[in-house]
């Protein structure tokens, strides 16, 4: 269906979105011009929604707000927001009585005319998407970003033609319900996450599984083959594979070569050395593997130059071991972005010098005896708070390997703890918020606590 076609239809449909915010609203205020009765359901209140709760209802929309913003829903159509589980008994009613639960981004698949990349994993989504967008730019094509990376795209539709390129990042809530594949996929990698939401691990990789599974024999397929889980989405595979690794050659695809330094790429036979591993700007192993799946994803779509061009200026993505400040020989870092032990391992992987951990918060019940060895190995002084702080601690010492090092300091909140590391520092050290948690017991979102974060930094 093309997309005049698509907003004729809903003329005079009674369609509930769920969820106000940054891209629900453009959503709402689209359907409500094409003449649609909307309906805005929110969990919130009329007070913590704010000022977008008075421009919606001005432009036409009806509001559901509180804890039954889901009860009695005579509509049409559900449009849900990326986080709400697809499984939640709400939704299942609604499917029941014939109500179609869609979202912003299934829909669009149904009418992007573009070729589109698609980006997930468990970590290294959002600068994988970043990389890939600004190597098209850089060879000159017009891209338009957006997903989970915080801007919609179905409200640009209109301004997106046949030649252009869409990069998309797309979470695990996104892809669940997805039966539509983009025609370049990545997976960057695949470790426990939001098991808080997902009913277990096998639903969360089922979910991610989704990206290849409705691709084509033309389509494009990258993957993490230094990723157990990653790796054997092979064989789900209908079009071409391309791996990458940072670990050894792969006969098709990007790696690094430990011996010279040089992430090469192999395509049909032809081994093409693409650049130093020291011409990266952005610091970090990880971000090594995320551009050779940048890469992978890109070639033959953009010349080397491009690539190379993009490795030399690109020096990462907010609240990603965002460099803050250095203060009396200090260096702080915001790793907000950080939810999860893996990202916190990348994080205290990039550093040399001794660290001060700041971590903790919401539960999303994920293990962390992963990331124990390494905040034995490389922290010095490791500050804790939130619900999660004790189960960090018990984890830690827990490990045989733990010999009353490193100091544990427990806080009660960001304040609390950015002063506490100030203290703790000397000329030399690493002050990094990678709380290897989600924000929710204190923050709406990561981005909040890392500015947050770095606001009481800029203070010290």
């Amino acid at each position: 269906m093309d997309c005049k076609r698509f907003f004729g239809n809903v003329k005079n449909k009674r369609i509930a979105i769920c969820g106000i915010g940054i891209s629900n609203t453009p959503l709402a205020l689209r359907f409500l011009e094409q003449g649609a009765h909307v309906f805005v359901c929110d969990k919130r209140d009329r007070e913590a929604i704010g000022e977008l709760a008075d421009r919606l209802e001005k432009a036409g929309a009806e509001l559901r707000l509180g804890e039954n913003y889901l009860s009695n829903l005579e509509v049409d159509v559900i449009f849900r927001t990326p986080g709400m589980n697809f499984n939640m008994p709400e939704l299942k009613k609604a499917r029941r009585n014939g109500i179609a639960v869609t979202s912003e981004m299934e829909v669009f698949f149904d009418l992007c005319p573009a070729t589109i990349f698609a980006v997930t994993g468990s970590d290294g989504k959002t600068t994988t998407t970043t990389l890939i967008a600004k190597m098209l730019e850089a060879d000159g094509k017009k891209v338009h970003l957006g997903g989970n990376i915080g801007r919609p795209l179905l409200p640009q539709i209109d301004d997106i033609k046949p030649d252009d390129f869409v990069v998309a990042e797309l979470s695990s809530f996104q892809l669940i319900s997805m039966r539509k594949s983009p025609d370049v996929a990545v997976v960057t990698n695949i470790a426990p996450n939001h098991l808080d939401v997902h009913k277990d691990m096998q639903e969360y990789i089922d979910s991610k599984r989704n990206i290849v599974l409705h691709q084509n024999a033309f389509s494009r397929t990258v993957l993490n083959y230094d990723n157990e889980i990653t790796h054997g989405f092979s064989k789900d595979v209908r079009g071409q594979v391309l791996g990458f690794s940072m670990k050894e050659p792969v006969k098709c695809g990007a790696y690094l070569n430990n011996s010279d330094g040089f992430l090469y790429m192999t395509y049909r036979d032809i081994n093409v050395p693409i650049m130093r591993k020291d011409e990266i700007a952005v610091i970090g192993e990880h971000n090594v593997a995320n551009f050779l799946a940048a890469i992978s994803a890109v070639w033959g779509y953009v010349k080397v130059d491009s690539i190379k061009k993009v490795a030399h200026e690109f020096t990462g993505v907010e609240h990603r071991i965002e460099f803050v400040r250095e203060l009396n020989g200090v260096k702080y870092y915001n790793d907000s972005i950080a939810s999860s032990p893996t990202r916190t391992i990348a994080g205290l992987k990039s550093f040399k010098e001794n660290i001060i951990l700041i971590a903790g918060g919401y539960d999303k019940h994920i293990p962390f005896e992963p990331m124990v060895p390494y905040i034995i190995e490389k922290v010095k002084c490791l500050i804790l708070s939130g619900p999660t702080a004790e189960k960090i601690e018990t984890a830690l010492k827990s490990s045989p390997d733990f010999k009353g090092s490193p100091k544990i300091i427990h806080v009660k909140n960001m304040e609390e703890a950015v002063a506490a590391a100030h203290k703790e520092a000397v000329s030399g050290d690493i002050v990094t918020l990678s709380p290897a948690c989600a924000s929710f017991d204190a923050y709406p979102n990561f981005a909040i606590r890392g500015d947050h974060y770095k606001k009481l930094v800029q203070a010290l």
